[in-house]
């Protein structure tokens, strides 16, 4: 699909399905665990929100075009088993790393947009500013300062 198209762009089942397959995977992962008291449950919560603003904001005919190709590099790391947590071997805490990378790329979007238009396509509970702010201020704690400087080098 090209760029120019993504306005055009409907969230097709697939899209629908991964966003449920990650609420599940999490929830189920949290209830297993939850006798840990696991430190970034929060941040796992809203994978699954922070996937669909992603999505949501690819086809909002407001956010400019160079932004968009951000936010689909960043959905594309959701969806993509190859990524430096890998879910596949970490369980649903492999999606810290898509968490941190989602909040730097909307970081980046609300320096250049209303942002308005990232709050009325948020779906989630938080205010989804402060949650931004949040996440990027645990990043490196959260997923490890290598891992979080090779995501920032790698996407910007």
């Amino acid at each position: 699909m090209e760029l120019k198209d993504i306005t055009k762009y409907k969230l097709t089942k697939e899209h629908k399905d991964f966003y449920i397959k990650i609420r599940k995977d999490v929830n189920k992962w949290l209830k297993k665990n939850l006798k840990k008291n696991y430190k970034w449950a929060e941040y796992l919560l809203v994978a699954p929100d922070l996937f669909h603003l992603l999505t949501k904001l690819l086809i909002d005919p407001d956010v400019p075009s160079d932004k968009k190709t951000k936010l689909l590099t960043a959905t594309v790391y959701f969806i993509s088993p190859i990524d430096f947590i890998p879910e596949a071997f970490f369980g649903p805490v492999g999606y810290l790393d898509d968490v941190a990378l989602a909040a730097y790329i909307l970081n980046d979007l609300l320096n250049s947009v209303d942002p308005k238009i990232v709050k009325r396509n948020w779906a989630g509970d938080q205010d989804i500013l402060l949650l931004i702010k949040n996440i990027l201020i645990n990043a490196n704690n959260m997923i490890g300062s290598g891992v979080w400087n090779k995501i920032k080098k790698r996407f910007f």
